[in-house]
C-alpha cells in the first residue's frame, strides 16, 4: 500500500534501481519460505542421487543412473538458489577461485546427458558422472575457509 502511495506522489524511486532489482524486491520470500524450499530442493537432489544408483543395477541401468544423478546435483545446486538468491548464487559461482570448478561442473552436467542420449556411450557418461562428483566436490570445498588447501596438503602428503 506504501508503493502504491508513494507511486501515486510521484515520490517513487525504483526507476533509477533498475528492472531486474525491482523483480527480485518484488518477489522476495521470507526467510522460512526460503529455508523450506532450500530443503525440499536439497532432500529431492539427494533422493534422485540414491534413486539414480539404485537404478545402476538394472539391465540399462547405466543410462537412468547418469540421468537421475545428474538431476540430483542440478537440484541441490539450486536449492542454494533459494538461500541466497538466484543472481547471489550466480555471482558467487563465476568468481574467480570458483570458476573453473563451475564451468568443469556445468560441462559434465551437460556432457553426461549428450552422452547418454545423443551420443550412445554410456561408459563416456559414467566418466562424466565422476567428473561431476569431483567438480562439486572442489566447488562446495571453495565455500569451506582453507578446506581445499588442507585437501591439497592431505593428498601431496599421501603420494609423496
Amino acid at each position: 500500500m506504501d508503493k502504491l502511495r508513494r507511486v501515486l506522489s510521484g515520490q517513487d524511486q525504483d526507476e533509477e534501481q533498475g528492472l531486474t532489482a525491482q523483480v527480485f524486491d518484488n518477489s522476495s520470500l521470507s526467510f522460512g519460505t526460503r529455508v523450506k524450499w532450500f530443503a525440499i530442493c536439497f532432500v529431492g537432489g539427494i533422493v534422485c542421487s540414491i534413486l539414480g544408483t539404485a537404478l545402476l543395477w538394472l539391465p540399462s541401468g547405466l543410462k537412468w543412473f547418469a540421468v537421475f544423478y545428474t538431476l540430483g546435483n542440478v537440484a541441490a545446486l539450486a536449492s542454494t538458489c533459494f538461500l541466497m538468491g538466484p543472481m547471489k548464487q550466480l555471482k558467487k559461482m563465476f568468481e574467480p577461485t570458483r570458476l573453473i570448478a563451475t564451468l568443469v561442473m556445468l560441462f559434465s552436467f551437460i556432457f553426461t546427458l549428450c552422452a547418454v542420449f545423443w551420443w550412445g556411450k554410456k561408459g563416456l557418461a559414467l566418466l562424466f558422472c565422476i567428473l561431476q562428483f569431483f567438480a562439486m566436490t572442489w566447488y562446495s570445498l571453495s565455500y569451506i575457509p582453507y578446506a581445499r588447501d588442507a585437501v591439497m596438503k592431505c593428498f601431496t602428503s599421501c603420494l609423496s
